[in-house]
């Protein structure tokens, strides 16, 4: 149907719906929980996106959608339109509107909570980043530039990277100044003090810190446990528990006492996981050094400002960002203001 990013043959729409109806259907028979299915059908998208190149099944299903309106170009007009990553109005309906948390903004959001003491990737890559009425008003010219001067498909990158780049030591430069201004107010009502993040450049050493820090937690034992045994179940509230690191691991010390420890264990177990898969997703960006080239997104800038009457209503143009006053004065207040609870 389309080109994949590693070559691999036989990409259809229909046989990757035919395979996720198949797998469904087979875990309803099992008696699958809910949950069970869910995490068994992410695993088949990942499974599936990367048979063929594609690194989740995220930007997989979006290049299927681009390949199934490439069929269909000789039939419906059509534009292609390639935003990257979306951040909160410039301008309107007002600055800094955004909905939900999205992809760097979650990032703020931790780091803001004192919970994110650390960041794996290259500080000197360019970050992507669009504000959202800027991708809106690109479609609607590029909607007009279609119904006047109907043309091949077009693809138009609407991005920053060429024009106007952002990088990643330019965010968390943002974030640490403004949160040292304005910290949050915690649940108990006391100021989050933030500090720079510690900055892992490669693979190998976020694994080390995950190894040393976390994993040898859970296969590393503890000895020196005063507690007193749990009253039918229910640990007492004078259990007093001295942690040392010895050789056999929190695992062995759940299985000796009879799963007293379960819940610390799989607690810590479930969120190390769930650090790891996300790593293992987001992998391919966060060490991901390009740029997207936007001429046609010029080509389109270009005929707006000598053909619509309007052209400052439909603006477009990263260039026109200033990002520190963005970020400083519009985007994280905006996410403060809509997005922390």
């Amino acid at each position: 149907m389309g080109e994949t990013l590693n070559g691999v043959t036989g990409l259809d729409v229909n046989i990757e719906k035919q395979v996720v109806e198949d797998q469904l259907h087979l875990l309803r028979l099992q008696g699958a929980s809910d949950k069970d299915i869910t995490i068994a059908m992410k695993d088949l998208g990942i499974q599936r996106a990367r048979l063929y190149g594609w690194p989740n099944t995220y930007v997989f299903t979006k290049a299927m959608g681009e390949m199934m309106v490439g069929e269909l170009k000789d039939i419906i007009p059509a534009v292609i339109i390639r935003p990257t990553i979306i951040t909160s109005t410039y301008k309107e309906p007002f600055p800094g509107w955004v909905e939900g948390i999205r992809t760097i903004d979650s990032l703020a959001v931790g780091y803001a909570k004192g919970k994110l003491t650390f960041f794996l990737g290259d500080l000197e890559a360019i970050v992507d980043v669009i504000p959202a009425d800027m991708v809106v008003n690109a479609i609607i010219v590029a909607m007009i530039a279609e119904a006047r001067h109907q043309q091949p498909q077009t693809i138009y990158q609407v991005g920053s990277s060429i024009r106007n780049p952002l990088r990643y030591s330019n965010l968390q430069d943002y974030g640490f100044r403004y949160f040292s201004k304005n910290p949050w107010i915690n649940k108990d009502g006391k100021p989050v003090i933030v500090s720079k993040v510690t900055v892992m450049n490669s693979m190998d050493s976020f694994q080390r810190y995950m190894a040393f820090r976390y994993l040898l937690l859970l296969k590393v034992p503890l000895y020196n446990l005063s507690f007193q045994p749990p009253f039918n179940g229910v640990p007492p509230y004078s259990t007093k528990l001295s942690f040392h690191l010895c050789l056999q691991g929190l695992e062995l010390a759940n299985a000796a006492f009879c799963h007293f420890f379960q819940g610390v264990y799989s607690n810590l177990n479930r969120k190390i996981n769930w650090v790891m898969r996300l790593v293992d997703i987001y992998r391919p960006y966060l060490f991901f050094n390009a740029t997207f080239d936007d001429l046609n997104t010029e080509k389109l800038r270009m005929t707006a400002r000598t053909s619509l009457v309007e052209n400052d209503m439909f603006y477009f143009d990263p260039k026109s960002i200033d990002w520190e006053d963005y970020f400083m004065n519009i985007h994280i207040p905006g996410i403060v203001k809509y997005i922390f609870k």
